[in-house]
């Protein structure tokens, strides 16, 4: 039986108001058992273990990171540290948007050739796979050094993340319709680029859209990779390295811009899962929340 809208979406959002629940409930509480003393103005809690992970610099208190966005990027500033993190990750994911698009572009037009041509495909795919057995963290100084520290270093980057899990899905997207409808518009004489179009596009968007949402947050994590060796001084990967280096002083600022990249990707996951439920909905087909 069909779920209701109003179900399919409250089932994802209750699992991960659970979810950051128990994360809350044991982050604080590996502190409670084994993290520095709590001091207030009343009383002292020593906790009963000495976990080292659980100290102030290396874990610091849930509230004081919240606290820390709520505070100024830099002292004197008027910018909070939530705006500064905000502009950042719309500079980053305006990089990642573009090397997903292109990246999600290229593996179609690549999927689509290895299905018309037996040949290219064996020629090709191994290529294909091997390039993906690279570290990016490898990978990104070369990039940058062969077309310079810039934003187009970030966006190859990205799309290098992409394009991979496109292709492999598509691959098998464009070979999943049924045969009888590939030998009825056969009969009728259709064209490769009408089969191709009406009958296999069409068949591969389940495929397609698995492979999006795991392209949009590896996007993310490529253009945040890139944003350190290229330089970008706006983006996610710089306040990383920036706040990385005053971490003894100020642990909550990375913590918090940690926190900001999971949302990023987050947000840019559930932006691909919208546009799956309105592409798919008029289809009739039930899609899983992910």
């Amino acid at each position: 039986m069909p779920r209701s809208p109003e179900r399919g979406w409250l089932r994802p959002i209750l699992t991960f108001a659970i979810f950051a629940a128990l994360l809350f409930v044991v982050w604080e509480g590996l502190k409670f058992v084994g993290g520095d003393p709590w001091r207030t103005e009343t009383w002292i809690w020593e906790p009963p273990l000495e976990i080292w992970f659980a100290s102030d610099l290396l874990l610091p208190h849930v509230w004081d990171i919240v606290g820390a966005l709520a505070a100024p990027v830099q002292r004197g500033s008027d910018e909070s540290l939530a705006q500064f993190l905000a502009g950042a990750a719309f500079y980053t994911w305006r990089e990642a948007a573009i090397g997903f698009l292109l990246g999600a572009t290229i593996g179609i037009g690549l999927a689509a050739l290895f299905v018309h041509s037996k040949l290219m495909e064996r020629a090709l795919v191994p290529y294909v796979i091997a390039s993906q057995t690279i570290p990016i963290i490898a990978l990104a100084p070369m990039i940058v050094f062969a077309f310079g520290p810039n934003v187009l270093s970030v966006v190859i980057i990205a799309t290098y993340l992409t394009f991979f899990p496109v292709t492999i899905a598509m691959i098998s997207g464009l070979r999943s319709p049924d045969p009888r409808a590939l030998e009825l518009m056969r009969s009728y004489a259709a064209s490769r680029w009408s089969v191709f179009w009406k009958v296999r596009m069409p068949a591969s968007l389940p495929y397609l859209f698995t492979a999006l949402k795991i392209s949009a947050t590896a996007s993310i994590v490529g253009a945040i990779v890139g944003e350190g060796p290229g330089g970008i001084p706006n983006g996610l990967g710089r306040a990383i390295i920036n706040f990385n280096s005053q971490y003894i002083s100020g642990p909550e600022k990375l913590w918090a811009t940690i926190v900001a990249c999971a949302i990023l990707g987050i947000a840019f996951f559930t932006l691909i899962r919208i546009a799956e439920l309105a592409a798919l909905r008029g289809r009739g087909l039930r899609t899983e929340a992910a």
